[in-house]
This record gives C-alpha cells, structure tokens and sequence, in this order.
C-alpha cells in the first residue's frame, strides 16, 4: 500500500482561504480541491466516523460529540474508545488486505484501544484530591513518555479553554513527525485544531482571526514538506467550515420554563436531573438531540422548539431518517439551528443556581457543549489576577477551583453542525486523486482516502 497521510484541519473552509493561507493557496492551485457536503451534524466525532468507516451516522452510531445514554440515565459527551464506533474502520480493512500495514493516529477522535499501531489522544490526569493535570494517552503506552521526553508534557491547556494557541497544534505535529522518522507508518492521521479556536471566538473576521490563519498555514506548510520528502501522499481535510454566527438559543431554558425538565438542588446549586425530566435537549454546537420520556409528549415538545427564534427545524422520525441519523442514541427529536444561531446548554434560570461546572473547562460533566469556555469572565475586571491566584495554588499542592469561565453566551461569534450553508462553509479535501464530482459526501471521503493508499503505483521509468 501506498504511504499516505491525511491532515486535518479543523475549521478548513474555502471563506477562511486567502491572502492570510499563502501555502495553502499555492498548494490548491496545482491540486484538486473537492467541496464536502457535511453531514448532519457537522462536528468532530460525526465528521471523522464517516471519513473512517465510509458509513452515515445511522451506521456507524456516532450521532454527536455527545449523547444521552437512556440505560445510564446519563448525557455523555467526549467520550473516548473507539468501541463505541460501530462500523469496520479503514485501518481494520487495511490490515486485513495487507499484513504488513500500519497505522498512526494522532490525535483524531475514538483514539483510544484503536487497533492501530501507534496512536496518542488528549487525556488529563484527575488526581483524587481534584487536580487536573496535563497529560496524553499513547498507545502503545511508551510513546507517551517517549513524546513528553523529547516535546515536553502535552500541553493540554493550549488545547482547550482561554489559554487555546498553537503551541497545541504545534506539539501535535511534532509528535506526528517523530512517529513517522522511528515507525514509518503507512498511513498517518493527523489533528491540527488551532484554526477551530479563534474561529468559534470572532467568526469570519479576517482582522482578528489573521494570526491564526497564518500559524496553521506555516505549520501545514512544514508537514506537508515533511511528509512528501518522505514520498507520502498527502490528502488535506477538514471535518466543517465555521459561519458566524449572533445568536444563543437556551432550548433548555425554554423546556425549563414549559415544566418538562427535573433538577436536582445540592448546597443550593441545580443539576440537570436527565433521568427524571420528561424532555431535556443535550446541545451539540448548532444541534441538539432532544429526549422525552413519553412518547405522547414528543408532538407538543417538537411545536414547543419549533417556536424558539433561530431554530430551522426539528426533525421527527422521518427526518432523521433523511439525514440518516436514525440511530437509538438520537434524540426523539432533532433540533438544528439557523446558520446565524446555536443552541447553549444552560438550563438554569437564575446565576445564583447554576452548578458549580458552569464557569469552568470542564467538557465532560456539562449537559452539552459549551463554547463559551473560550472566554474568562469578562464582568470581572480581576479575573486574571484570580485566575493566577488559582494557578498558584495548584502549584501549590492546594485544592482550588478554576472557575473563570464566562456566562455571557452572546460572547461566542462562530459555530458549526448545520447543514443548510453557502459552499463556502462547506468543509474540503484537498488531493491529488481525481474525485468523482465537485462535491462529494462525507461518507465518499473514505473511498478517496482508500483510493489513495491502494493506487497502483508506477515504476521510476515507466
């Protein structure tokens, strides 16, 4: 098989292509540069299940970032093994073909008991006393320590929440070409999210927005020479485009004030009791499976959403069969959002009550995803000063509380997840190999990627 490498680079989009992408830009015009139609929803775990198992949603079960687990009673969200994608994966279907393939995932998500051959995915230490530290999870496991030897600890922090930059992108990056010199993999999947960040803060504004266009560029720049001294073919990716967006929609809230959501107070703070609500919405960027306990309720609650300002539509049995997300871990129903709208996952009513979680980076325990973990609290004209002292007494040894997220949903400016978009929010491959149309389905993403590793290769002088 053919050694290839597949980048992606999330937030990739041809409204972000320009003067600010000189690589890029030059790197298109001698390739072939095929529009995406995303699939619903167009997020990370969704997107790249699709790429890899050339199956929709309804197939391959990855229906969101997150779900509610009706058995566990419990919204999961960022889950990590890779069991829970139900449809035979590229490298499976590789290996089987060619005994002597290998592969390398890097950072692409449902790392975790992959069976590839060498892999590393984002995984913090949680200490018993309530530290979270910056770590990775490698396969094998001394690849981790091989890599925080030679690149230093994986910088977590750069990676998610206030502190994001391309030290992130960078250590990936790093990590992904010291693979490659020791293991020489046949196929290399590799994750750059800097351009994600400053996306979902300020939207499409190219004035602040600049700086990150051009550290992705140069970074891309430097793997793709990396990898096609190396005689690899190269395939350029992204999971979606990023639109801007002005409008947060509380579809919590709103299920809240309609009496249909349960919470639970502890020392004066409110949980989100999914398990005893008859409905509840787990918010993925710009969707959000929505979950009713009683079946008879699903038409009154399906009208309830469809009235909120920024809601496009939400989608019954009939239309997610259409967009195949027909599968149990889908909401009852489905709700999607104007391309200028998103859906948070606040659920609380008064600020006084919210739980603890709420102004903290703290992905996997909130109900849905929340973007506003971009931002410090901006009413707080001290938050910095708070922030060191907390960091002070993380180093410290101390117990601490790192609670310095904003509220203020309106902060965010960019989201993701629809489908109803200009093309030029569509996300891109970027390849040598023909494709069969200018736009093609995510699920065709894995033939061209397939195509790629198993083309006849020609000899020297043929």
């Amino acid at each position: 098989m053919n050694k290839t490498v597949v980048i992606d680079i999330v937030g990739l989009s041809a409204s972000v292509l320009g003067e600010c992408t000189p690589f890029l830009q030059q790197y298109i015009a001698k390739r072939r540069l095929t529009y995406v139609r995303p699939v619903l929803p167009a997020v990370t775990t969704t997107a790249q299940s699709c790429y890899v198992t050339g199956k929709w949603p309804s197939e391959h079960g990855i229906v969101g970032n997150g779900w509610y687990d009706r058995q566990d009673a419990e919204i999961k969200f960022w889950k990590q093994s890779n069991r829970l994608v139900e449809a035979e994966k590229i490298w499976e279907r590789a290996k089987r073909d060619d005994p002597g393939f290998t592969c390398s995932k890097m950072f692409w998500w449902y790392n975790m008991y992959a069976a590839v051959d060498y892999s590393v995915t984002p995984r913090p230490q949680y200490h018993a006393d309530g530290l979270k530290m910056p770590d990775c999870y490698s396969h094998p496991a001394s690849l981790r320590d091989e890599l925080h030897a030679k690149f230093g600890t994986f910088p977590l922090f750069s990676f998610w929440g206030p502190q994001t930059s391309i030290k992130c992108s960078r250590w990936i990056a790093d990590a992904s070409m010291y693979v490659d010199d020791k293991h020489d993999p046949t196929l290399t999947l590799i994750y750059l999210p800097h351009l994600d960040y400053g996306l979902q803060k300020f939207g499409v504004d190219f004035a602040k927005i600049g700086a990150d266009l051009r550290e992705i560029d140069d970074l891309v720049g430097e793997l793709v020479k990396f990898y096609e001294q190396k005689g690899a073919e190269v395939i350029l990716l992204s999971e979606y485009g990023i639109n801007t967006v002005s409008r947060p929609i509380y579809i919590n809230r709103a299920l809240r004030e309609a009496g249909l959501i349960a919470v639970r107070t502890e020392v004066g703070r409110e949980l989100l009791d999914a398990g005893a609500s008859a409905a509840f919405a787990a918010p993925d960027h710009q969707i959000a499976h929505v979950y009713v306990s009683d079946p008879a309720n699903i038409p009154k609650v399906k009208t309830l959403i469809e009235a909120l300002p920024g809601v496009a539509e939400v989608l019954d049995e009939a239309g997610k069969k259409a967009h195949h997300l027909d599968h149990e871990r889908s909401g009852d129903l489905v709700a999607v959002a104007k391309p200028d709208s998103w859906f948070a996952y606040y659920y609380w009513l008064d600020d006084a009550k919210k739980p603890d979680y709420a102004q903290l980076v703290d992905i996997h325990r909130k109900p849905g995803y929340d973007p506003v973990e971009l931002f410090m609290d901006q009413t707080n004209p001290l938050i910095k000063a708070k922030a060191g002292y907390k960091l002070a007494r993380k180093l410290l040894g101390f117990r601490y509380l790192m609670n310095v997220i904003s509220l203020d949903a309106t902060l965010v400016k960019g989201s993701h997840g629809g489908v109803n978009i200009g093309k030029e929010y569509y996300p891109v491959l970027i390849t040598d190999q023909p494709t069969p149309q200018p736009e093609i389905d995510a699920i065709d993403v894995y033939d061209v990627i397939w195509q790629t590793l198993t083309k006849p290769v020609l000899a020297p002088n043929a």
